[in-house]
């Protein structure tokens, strides 16, 4: 993906965890309850779109924001 696609789906991530009332910290924890080895560090750097999601972390990312996949790849 280029710079600016990973930039704007971190974007996205962000809003689904705000509109969850969710802290980074938070987000991170359910991800690692989950079994994904996700830090809050590297939370703030997938919304900045300085970090690759891998495929099982977009996975649980749906879940716990309770999100749809559109919602979280919407490039508009």
């Amino acid at each position: 993906m280029n710079r600016q696609t990973e930039k704007k789906i971190g974007e996205n991530i962000r809003a689904l965890r705000e509109r969850c009332r969710m802290t980074q910290d938070e987000l991170a924890a359910k991800l690692q309850l989950a079994g994904c080895d996700v830090t809050r560090s590297a939370v703030a750097k997938i919304e900045v779109g300085q970090r690759h999601l891998y495929p099982d972390e977009i996975i649980l990312l749906k879940r716990i924001l309770n999100a749809e996949y559109e919602d979280i790849f919407r490039l508009d």
